[in-house]
């Protein structure tokens, strides 16, 4: 059975989709992009590094809901604008990430919403 997930401090939907789902024993967490938690219609400022802590605080948020942790997603896809800043994230990603990381998917794309350089969606077991 699928059910949606909402967790407080996390950005409602912008479209007909859930934050987060569940589908038996994986949650699968919504591509995130990295919101200003004082003002929903920006992104962090500080570049990619400072997104990518936001985002993972993000779907550490998600991931909480289903007693989750970030230690329990085994496949992350991150969407760059740039794959120059890709080095900076990983920096940040490494942190959280450890081994043994999850899976992993990287892509360049053209633009994301709200002027965002880092978007990531994650699959996690628990």
């Amino acid at each position: 059975m699928k059910y949606s997930v909402h967790a407080p401090g996390v950005p409602d939907a912008v479209g007909p989709y859930s934050q987060g789902t569940t589908a038996g024993r994986l949650v699968f967490a919504a591509g995130q992009v990295a919101v200003d938690p004082d003002d929903p219609t920006r992104i962090v400022e500080g570049g990619a590094a400072a997104e990518a802590e936001r985002i993972i605080a993000l779907v550490a948020s998600l991931l909480s809901e289903c007693d989750c942790t970030l230690s329990d997603v085994a496949q992350t896809t991150l969407y760059l604008t740039d794959l120059d800043d890709l080095p900076a994230v990983d920096e940040v990603y490494g942190r959280y990430f450890v081994t043994p990381a999850p899976a992993r998917s990287v892509v360049e794309v053209a633009r994301l919403p709200l002027g965002a350089l880092v978007e990531m969606d994650c699959v996690a077991c628990r």
